[in-house]
């Protein structure tokens, strides 16, 4: 099972949103700040192309600047929610 990559910044409440989410339905994850780590950061906008938070990469696929709305479809998509 691909574990996702989600990059979120410290004070969005779109990203806490989707961390609530996330968590509440006990989605497996790895949660990257960007707030304050130019490296993560990087790698988040080679990624994606922008600099928006939240973005979550699921091997390869990438959702990003989402809220829970756009995170649901793309989950039932792989068979998670």
């Amino acid at each position: 099972m691909i574990t996702p990559t989600l990059y979120v910044k410290n004070g969005c409440p779109w990203c806490d949103e989707v961390v609530d989410y996330l968590d509440t339905r006990r989605l497996p994850y790895r949660k990257v700040v960007v707030s304050g780590n130019p490296q993560a950061m990087s790698e988040m906008v080679a990624l994606s192309g922008q600099s928006k938070a939240p973005t979550m990469d699921w091997g390869g696929e990438v959702l990003a600047d989402f809220g829970v709305d756009e995170l649901i479809p793309f989950l039932k998509a792989r068979g998670q929610a």
